[in-house]
């Protein structure tokens, strides 16, 4: 599949998903160190924020003013303020989702993620289990990753 072909359809599903017409999938019962009810997520996020977060939608591509930011810093779980991604690993990726090529130490857990008719890896907080996004192998040096992430699950906190 073309590069472009791909952006448009992952930017389609990304706006379906968002809005509500694709199904989506809730977090997997797991025990996590931030616990929060249901009614508790929702106070504290958007709509777009929870279904991303929370029922591990996608954002619309090029939406994020998080994805065009390279000012010094860290990025924070939006669910519970863990630092997870450092702005030292930050690219563009030319995907219209911040990028990055590592995370921190021990912010992270992934899993397994079957939908969209392929196998790819989710990425999530290890702290809260909010949905960061995916992770591809078709990133820079020097780990050749690519964790393509949502927005909207993270807080920008400068240096």
């Amino acid at each position: 599949m073309k590069r472009r072909s791909f952006l448009a359809l992952t930017a389609a599903m990304g706006t379906l998903g968002a809005t509500g017409l694709m199904p989506r999938r809730t977090m997997a019962e797991e025990t996590f160190e931030v616990t929060r009810t249901t009614a508790e997520w929702k106070a504290m996020l958007t709509d777009l924020q929870y279904a991303v977060m929370r029922e591990e939608a996608t954002e619309r591509a090029g939406t994020s003013p998080l994805d065009k930011n390279y000012a010094d810093g860290m990025y924070h779980c939006r669910g519970c303020d863990l630092a997870v991604y450092s702005s030292e690993t930050k690219y563009d990726s030319g995907t219209g989702w911040p990028s990055f090529y590592q995370s921190m130490p021990d912010a992270i857990r992934t899993k397994e993620d079957r939908k969209l008719f392929s196998v790819r890896t989710e990425c999530h907080c290890r702290r809260c289990g909010s949905h960061f996004g995916h992770i591809f192998d078709d990133g820079p040096k020097p780990t050749g990753m690519r964790h393509c992430l949502n927005g909207v699950s993270l807080v920008f906190k400068a240096a």
